[in-house]
This record gives structure tokens, C-alpha cells and sequence, in this order.
């Protein structure tokens, strides 16, 4: 479960532009970007862009220094679709696994490619 949660803010951290040029050529802005390690196992992250962009997530250590300590993942994550519509998804990571749920904003439903990619 860890290494999981290892390799997806890896992966999170390698897909975002490295340079400066990169974003500009893009022409999206960070409006807000927030990592705060709360304590002992727990941990704040988040960051909106001007595109619509937007991931919050919050992580907190279960039953420390015990045989069954495990990390509990809470957050969501959002974009605009090419429709213009607003998809969302909402998940729950922890001993029970991955656990999403998407939604849309008004003007669409979600296309069934992005919910098997999503959740699949």
C-alpha cells in the first residue's frame, strides 16, 4: 500500500512541467499550491490551476508502530473536459484499496472511455 502511494506521487510529480517555458508554453498558472507535513504520518497537498485543474489530498498514518500500521489516503482531483463539462473524482485509498467515485458538473454525463480509465 505504501509503495502504491509512493509511485502515484511520483508519477503525479514527473507528469508536471519541470521548467518554467514548459508552463508558459501551456499557458496554465498555479493559483494556488499547498504541502504541509501535519505530524507524525500525516501529510496535506493540494494545488488548483487556471485551466480548472485542481487535486486535494490528505494522508494520515492508522495504528503506528503496530503490525497492522497503514496509511489512509483521502483527496479529489478535477479538469475540464474538452465538452466543457466539470468531472470530479472523489477517493478513499487504504486497506480496502482504491475506492473512487467520479462526477460530473451540469451539461453532460461522463463519457464511458473516462470512467474506464478512471476507475478501471
Amino acid at each position: 500500500m505504501k509503495l502504491f502511494v509512493v509511485l502515484a506521487l511520483v508519477a503525479v510529480a514527473a507528469a508536471a512541467p519541470q521548467d518554467r517555458s514548459a508552463r508558459q508554453a501551456y499557458g496554465v498558472q498555479t493559483l494556488r499550491y499547498e504541502s504541509d507535513n501535519i505530524g507524525l504520518g500525516q501529510y496535506r497537498y493540494g494545488y488548483e490551476q487556471s485551466n480548472g485543474q485542481r487535486h486535494d489530498e490528505t494522508g494520515e498514518l492508522k495504528n503506528a508502530g503496530q503490525e497492522n500500521e497503514s496509511l489512509v489516503v483521502r483527496g479529489s482531483y478535477s479538469w475540464v473536459g474538452p465538452d466543457g463539462v466539470t468531472y470530479t473524482v472523489t477517493y478513499l485509498a487504504d486497506d480496502n484499496g482504491y475506492q473512487p467515485t467520479i462526477e460530473q458538473g451540469p451539461g453532460g454525463g461522463v463519457p464511458p472511455a473516462v470512467v474506464a480509465s478512471l476507475l478501471g
